[in-house]
């Protein structure tokens, strides 16, 4: 059973940095991905990462953010630095389950919030 709990939003200035946590069971050597949802918007993409490492990243956080997981830990962390109040969303993870299921989602998410 797949299971995802995300954790480290919070309240910072812009210019600021958190690190959010994605642990994870149930998905081991999946790729794991983060999506955020600003008040009023549709859910976006931020970044995913594969199982051996490969990451892609929304044009809008390269060179800011950065994902990375431990497999040991079931973790996958996204560190988010020179935070813009336009970062300001929920941010939730979720995990490929591959072709025939697709991205499992279902997740309480964090908030994050960079006030100007």
């Amino acid at each position: 059973q797949v299971q995802l709990v995300e954790s480290g939003g919070g309240l910072v200035q812009a210019g600021g940095s958190l690190k959010l946590s994605c642990a994870h069971s149930g998905s081991t050597g999946k790729a794991i991905a983060w999506d955020r949802r600003a008040p009023g918007k549709a859910r976006d993409f931020v970044a995913s990462i594969t199982g051996d490492g490969s990451t892609n990243y929304a044009n809008s956080v390269k060179g800011r953010f950065t994902i990375a997981r431990d497999n040991d830990k079931n973790t996958v962390y996204l560190q988010m630095n020179n935070l813009k109040p336009d970062d300001t969303a929920v941010y939730y993870c979720k995990v490929d389950l591959g072709p025939a299921i697709g991205w499992y989602s279902r997740s309480q998410g964090t908030q994050v919030t960079v006030s100007s």
